[in-house]
This record gives structure tokens, sequence and C-alpha cells, in this order.
């Protein structure tokens, strides 16, 4: 007997491709360093703190719950990640302390806040194409921070300069000014008025938890429902993200994470 579209049995009725939730951090960034960040942002004793491009905020969460009383604000625009960190906020008592907003960074007037964290996110706080991306960014961190505040900024860097073969195997258009290096990343930061308090990149060993992570769910999935109406495209889109990785961004690009104090 064959199966009638949307019946229990027929493909389309099979749930679509999940999100990547084998993921903890939308990005390089390992337990141990996460638990080092935690501690020493929360040192600081921040009243508030304003994550821009937050995704489900999990570092955020970790310094509220390391900070009592403090209260946070995460600006997002993708709902489902924003809903995915309203529930770990209730799931951990932390609901009446902080909001996930469906809302654009560009311009917010959110600020100022104690502790700012921009992980991955410049492009959420500006328009400007690189190379002028990361310095407006942190202009907008500069406004967004008060005065003897931290900023949390993690952000792209060059480890070396990609070879032309490095750049086409990566993201569309890819080019060298897509990214400064690591000391270009660093002074841009000064210019903008901070001082670089930490700099710490990411390590092999979390990049390749991140990049596994965010495919290992729906590699699993395409596993398992290889006549879905989307695996073709599932596939396609997973196929090209891993090849980026492996034959192009891999060890060449690197994650900054960088502790930024106001000058004043």
């Amino acid at each position: 007997m064959t199966s009638s579209p949307g019946s229990p049995g027929s493909p389309d009725a099979v749930p679509g491709p999940p999100r990547p939730r084998a993921l903890t951090f939308h990005g390089p960034l390992g337990e141990a360093r996460a638990a080092e960040l935690t501690a020493r942002l929360a040192a600081h004793r921040p009243a508030t703190v304003l994550d821009i491009g937050c995704g489900w905020g999990e570092l955020m969460l970790r310094v509220l719950a390391a900070v009592p009383g403090a209260t946070g604000t995460g600006l997002d625009v993708d709902e489902e990640d924003l809903a995915r960190g309203r529930a770990l906020a209730a799931g951990r008592g932390l609901a009446g302390r902080v909001e996930f907003l469906a809302e654009s960074a560009t311009g917010t007037r959110r600020g100022p806040a104690d502790l700012v964290l921009c992980l991955g996110a410049s492009q959420a706080l500006t328009g400007a194409a690189p190379p002028r991306l990361v310095p407006e960014a942190l202009g907008e961190l500069r406004r967004l921070v008060r005065p003897g505040g931290r900023v949390l900024l993690g952000e792209g860097f060059w480890e070396r300069p990609p070879s032309p073969g490095e750049l086409a195997g990566m993201w569309p258009d890819a080019a060298a000014g897509d990214h400064p290096s690591l000391a270009e990343l660093v002074d841009e930061a000064v210019a903008a008025g901070f001082r670089p308090a930490r700099i710490e990149t990411a390590t092999p060993a979390e990049w390749e938890e991140f990049e596994s992570g965010y495919r290992e769910d729906v590699e699993v999935w395409l596993a398992a429902h290889p006549g879905h109406p989307e695996a073709a495209t599932v596939r396609e889109r997973t196929d090209r993200q891993r090849a980026a990785w492996l034959n192009g961004y891999r060890n060449v690009l690197g994650i900054a994470y960088l502790t930024l104090v106001p000058q004043e």
C-alpha cells in the first residue's frame, strides 16, 4: 500500500531538518574558556548586560546566573533562537531578569550597559561592508558600554593571509579584505577608544567542536531521511558548508575573544 501525501507513513510527514541543537554556543567557544570568561566578567559585578546578535544568549545567561540581581537584554532577529533563549532562561530561573527582543541592533538605543557582548555579530551593528565593518561596529560598541564597563568582542581574523585557492573554497565572494590580522584587529579596537585587557583566540579543538556540532544533528537527520522532500536541498547546503571549512577557512580563519575596557 502506498501512503498518501501527509499521512504518517509518507516522507513529507516526517519532521523537517533540525536546528543545530548540538551546539551550546553558536561559535568556536569551548566550555573551559566559557567558564573562565563568565568568572572574569562576573567579577566586575555588571548590573546590566547587553548581548548583540544574542542568538539564544548562553554566555549572557551564565553571567546573569553568576551575578545576582543583574539584568540582561538580548537582541536578535532570529525568532527560533530567541525562543530557545527564553526557554533556557525560564529553566534556570532567570526569566524575570532577561529580555530576548526580536529587533535589529543597528542604531540601537538599548545601551549603555555595564557589559556588552558581541560574539560573531559585528554585522548586526552596522550596514558597513569590510573593511569598514569592524571599525564601525567597534565605534558602536564604544557608544553602548558605560564608563568602567567591559565589552567582550568575538571577531574573525586571518591567522595568515589566505591563498587564492583557499578563498575560492570559502563563502561566495570571499576576499582577503574580509578580515584583518589579529594585530590589525587589536589596533582597530584601540583606535575606537578601548584598551585590550585580554586577547584570546579560539583553539583548533574549539573550532572542531563547533564545526562538527553545527552539522551533527543535520547529518544524522539526513542519514535517516534520505527521501525527505527537503533532503536534497539540505544535503547540498550541508555539503557546501563542510567543504568551505575543510577546503577553505580551516586553520586560516581565526576567532579572537577580546575583553575591551573603554578609555575615559
